[in-house]
């Protein structure tokens, strides 16, 4: 497990409801920089909803997110990702009309407005190094629709490494994909746990979730169950119950 930082974020009891349907009821948790906390849940759960909160595409009511210490509850998506949030999505989000490298520098451009990084052959080079450890030869004029779906996932992740985020949300990055594609996604996110992203990662494969998370939460009708290091829960009755429907020896 990584050692103990100070959160660069926190949600204090996070609420949201849509109509009859409370998908998040006073989730609270911490996030801290180079540290993998798991977000899982069955079906339903509020763990999408939860992703969403967090990167602004649904409003928290009531409830309060901070990063590095700032209230970011009422900000726009655009101020939360210029912040420092960069999220992923199941089913890939690119500029499907737009060449790779013009999608590859979306990520570039909104890492320097944040960090105001170096010269463009560094850029260059960070590019070649996240390509070759994705294992994707392909070429910068090419486009998106040349790409296979599992391509496309791994090109969305190295697009908001490029970023530099503080906190890193993953949502189900290994779901459509192979276990060749899926040991690219474990290395990829090893950078950004390199560069000292806080990674957010809701997934319903168990043996990437358990094998890659320093902690994990566990959400059930929007709200959380459990808590703690894969260990615990994996004997956690609480856990076993919500997945299954019973107990483990009903």
């Amino acid at each position: 497990m990584s050692p103990k930082n100070n959160p660069v974020m926190v949600l204090e009891k996070v609420c949201k409801r849509f109509g009859g349907v409370v998908a998040a009821d006073d989730v609270s948790f911490e996030l801290e920089p180079g540290q993998i906390r798991g977000l899982i849940g069955p079906n339903g759960s509020g763990k999408s909803t939860t992703l969403n909160l967090i990167s602004g595409i649904c409003d928290v009511e009531p409830g309060i997110i901070l990063l590095d210490g700032e209230d970011i509850t009422k900000k726009a998506i655009h101020e939360r990702a210029r912040m420092g949030i960069a999220r992923t999505f199941q089913h890939p989000r690119l500029l499907s009309r737009c060449d790779i490298k013009t999608n590859l520098f979306l990520g570039h451009d909104l890492g320097n407005m944040r960090r105001a990084s170096g010269a463009s052959q560094e850029i260059d080079q960070s590019v070649d190094e996240l390509l070759d450890v994705a294992g994707l030869k392909i070429g910068m004029d090419d486009s998106i629709k040349t790409l296979s779906y599992g391509q496309q996932k791994l090109l969305e992740i190295i697009r908001a490494i490029l970023t530099k985020p503080k906190v890193f949300l993953l949502d189900e990055p290994a779901a459509g994909i192979n276990t060749r594609e899926m040991d690219r996604i474990r290395a990829l996110i090893a950078i950004a746990i390199r560069n000292k992203a806080a990674v957010l990662l809701v997934e319903h494969s168990m043996d990437l979730v358990m094998s890659l998370c320093d902690i994990i939460t566990v959400l059930n009708f929007g709200c959380v169950i459990a808590e703690g290091v894969p260990a615990e829960i994996q004997g956690n009755e609480a856990v076993i119950e919500a997945y299954l429907g019973r107990r483990r020896h009903a």
